[in-house]
């Protein structure tokens, strides 16, 4: 078995409803994994699984999410030592936890996406790609700059976002 971090994109399934971490353990025990655990109540999971491709991993938890929640959400996954990786490689560390965020990528970011997001950055904040994934300082509250409008599925490919703190928690689930 392996074990594996999923990320929801949204666990707002409209109308003020949001999904239940308990349901969504549920659902991934439904589709064949084990073990599964939750992350703060923002749709991240960590479970095990027989070891399989990364894309059936996102394939089988889209399709039962959409199957036992009736809404379409992007779910991005990582085996526990891309993780750690993942993990081990931010480059702001010394950022706050909650001010430093990575955009986790379906699909590798080029690092000249640093100069296409320039015009949308302020001071201090500070922009990185390591590995493919997008990591931001904001160097202050996230609700108060004009990158975050910039962070679409639309300009960038299918993501989400996580602060550092829930980086940290998620490696401290899987182990080191």
């Amino acid at each position: 078995m392996a074990v594996y971090i999923a990320l929801l994109h949204s666990i707002v399934l409209g109308g003020g409803r949001r999904v239940v971490m308990s349901d969504l353990r549920a659902m991934a025990e439904s589709i064949g994994f084990s073990d599964v655990k939750t992350l703060v109540a923002t749709g991240n999971l960590v479970f095990e699984a027989d070891a399989q491709p990364i894309a059936e991993i996102e394939a089988r938890l889209e399709a039962g999410f959409a199957k036992s929640f009736g809404k379409a959400v992007d779910i991005i996954a990582r085996d526990a030592e891309t993780w750690r990786r993942l993990a081990a490689g931010n480059p702001f560390s010394d950022g706050k936890g909650s001010e430093v965020v990575v955009r986790v990528m379906r699909k590798p970011l080029e690092p000249s996406v640093i100069a296409a997001l320039g015009k949308h950055r302020n001071d201090p904040e500070r922009l990185a790609v390591v590995d493919g994934d997008l990591w931001i300082d904001f160097g202050g509250k996230a609700s108060e700059t004009r990158l975050l409008s910039a962070l679409t599925t639309k300009r960038l490919g299918v993501g989400t976002l996580r602060n550092w703190n829930t980086v940290r928690g998620l490696v401290e689930m899987i182990g080191e």
